[in-house]
C-alpha cells in the first residue's frame, strides 16, 4: 500500500516522453512525469528542464473553441474533495502534501498518512514556506489543480464520465501543493488570465497544464492558446 505512496513522492520533471505523447499515450506520459522529482533546494531555479517542442506539439492536438457556459459546475461533480482514488490509505490532500514537502512529520497512528508539518519549496512564488497542521495555519500551503475544475468544467469535462471527472481531479498530474494566498488569487484563471509570479515556473506550468488538456481530451480557448504559446516560445 506504501510503494504507491513512495512512488509519487518523486514529482514534475517533465520530460520530452511525458510532454512528446499522443492524446492515446498520455497515461504513459503521466507516469514518466511522476517518475521524478527535481531537487527542492532552489525552488526558483531547481526546476526540470521543459522541451518547448514537444509541449507546443502536443499543444498542436488540443482544440481550440469558446468557453461553454459555466451553468451545472459545483465541486460535487468532480466527486468527494481528496478521495483516496489510489486506494493506497491515505486521502490526495495529504498525499500531495507528502509528496511535495521535505522534513515532514506525521500524526502518530495514521501510518503516515496525515502530514502535520514540513518544509514547502513553493515554485509559484519562489520561495520557501513552513507548513504546519491547525485550523489558523493549514492554509498557508494548498493544494491548488494546475488545471482549475472550473475552468475544465467550461472546456469539455462536462462531456467527461463522472469516474472521468473523480480522476481529474485527483490526478497527482494535476495537483501541486502551493503557496495559500497565491492560489486563491489564481482562483479558476487560466493560462491567458493568470501565470505564476515566479517566471522561471512558467515554463512548466504552462506545459503541466497542456499534458492535463491533452489527457482528459479537454479545450483550449484561442486567447490561452496563443498565451501558451507565448511562454512556451520563450523558453531555454
Amino acid at each position: 500500500m506504501k510503494l504507491t505512496r513512495i512512488a509519487d513522492r518523486t514529482f514534475v520533471a517533465i520530460t520530452a516522453l511525458f510532454l512528446a505523447g499522443s492524446l492515446a499515450g498520455c497515461d504513459t506520459a503521466a507516469n514518466a512525469l511522476e517518475a521524478s522529482k527535481s531537487a527542492h533546494g532552489d525552488a526558483g531555479t531547481g526546476l526540470a528542464a521543459v522541451d518547448a517542442a514537444a509541449a507546443l506539439k502536443q499543444l498542436d492536438g488540443i482544440p481550440v473553441k469558446g468557453r461553454a457556459p459555466k451553468t451545472g459546475y459545483t465541486r460535487d461533480e468532480f466527486g468527494p474533495a481528496w478521495s483516496d482514488t489510489d486506494h493506497n490509505g491515505c486521502d490526495t490532500r495529504n498525499d500531495v502534501l507528502a509528496r511535495d514537502l521535505t522534513d515532514e512529520t506525521f500524526k502518530p497512528g495514521t501510518h503516515n498518512c496525515v502530514v502535520t508539518t514540513g518544509s514547502l519549496a513553493d515554485k509559484y512564488t519562489g520561495t520557501t514556506i513552513r507548513f504546519i497542521r491547525g485550523q489558523d495555519t493549514s492554509n498557508a500551503v494548498q493544494i491548488d489543480h494546475v488545471v482549475p475544475l472550473s475552468d475544465a468544467w467550461q472546456k469539455g469535462a462536462q462531456q467527461l464520465s463522472a469516474g472521468q471527472r473523480e480522476e481529474l481531479a485527483n490526478d497527482p498530474l494535476n495537483l501541486m501543493a502551493t503557496d495559500g494566498p497565491t492560489n486563491s488569487a489564481k482562483g479558476d484563471k487560466d493560462a491567458a488570465t493568470w501565470l505564476p509570479p515566479n517566471r522561471a515556473f512558467r515554463c512548466e506550468y504552462v506545459a503541466r497544464q497542456t499534458a492535463v488538456k491533452a489527457k482528459y481530451s479537454l479545450w483550449v480557448t484561442q486567447a490561452e492558446h496563443d498565451a501558451i504559446i507565448g511562454v512556451l516560445k520563450a523558453c531555454d
